[in-house]
């Protein structure tokens, strides 16, 4: 991996470590915005009263330009968030946008892991695309971290698979080793961060169990599970 993807993607699992953190905050935050606009609303009310009724008028003037400007913002942020959501596809060249052919990313994906007892033990790893949505897994091994410092598995393959598409109920493995050494090194670790690819910006967090992690391998999508052990 070249050292700017590895840098995204570890910027990626510290926004997923941190966004529990994040949550906290935001409730706070909101309680006291709420409290601040009900203290700002009662002044205004009390600054009308005392307004004379030119004064009133000018000020109802004031208030329904910013007010259509605002509307006019909100209308702006909803048709930019249709076209991003719109964006992920191929342009049919009549201003709509279908998606075929589209790159499958990890929020695109319904993820599961179970634990595995053959070949000294494993994680599998099964995907499938989320309901009404059509993507493809590029011919690449998934992208498997551990750990806040995104300790990467190494390909337990030799080569590179297929390209596989994803509807409906097709399912995919990948079958991940999180210690392929022999020594009794490593770090105790009870989650992995799941990508498809380096460049994906939303990588999933999925819980494993209790499991030692050193020199950690994957292997890449299969459609069979018997095919995605991870041997040697």
């Amino acid at each position: 991996m070249s050292g700017n993807r590895r840098k995204a993607f570890l910027v990626s699992i510290a926004l997923v470590s941190g966004a529990l953190l994040m949550t906290a905050c935001q409730d706070s935050d909101k309680a006291a915005d709420t409290g601040a606009a009900q203290g700002s609303s009662s002044a205004t009310a009390s600054g009308d009263a005392a307004t004379p009724s030119g004064a009133s008028a000018a000020g109802g003037g004031q208030g329904t330009g910013k007010g259509s400007g605002a509307a006019g913002k909100a209308s702006g942020a909803t048709g930019r968030g249709s076209e991003e959501g719109a964006g992920s596809g191929a342009d049919t060249g009549n201003g709509k946008r279908e998606p075929v052919g589209q790159r499958c990313g990890a929020n695109d994906i319904s993820w599961n892991t179970r634990s595995e007892t053959q070949a000294g033990g494993y994680i599998l790893i099964s995907a499938k695309a989320k309901p009404g949505i059509t993507c493809v897994l590029p011919a690449a091994l998934p992208t498997v971290a551990f750990g806040s410092d995104g300790t990467e598995a190494g390909p337990a393959e030799q080569a590179v698979g297929e390209q596989i598409t994803l509807s409906g109920t097709t399912t995919v493995y990948a079958g991940v080793n999180p210690k392929s050494s022999n020594g009794d090194g490593g770090k105790e670790l009870d989650s992995i961060i799941v990508a498809v690819g380096d460049d994906d910006a939303d990588p999933v967090s999925l819980k494993v169990g209790a499991i030692t992690v050193d020199k950690p391998v994957v292997t890449n999508w299969h459609t069979s599970a018997t095919d995605a052990v991870p041997f040697g």
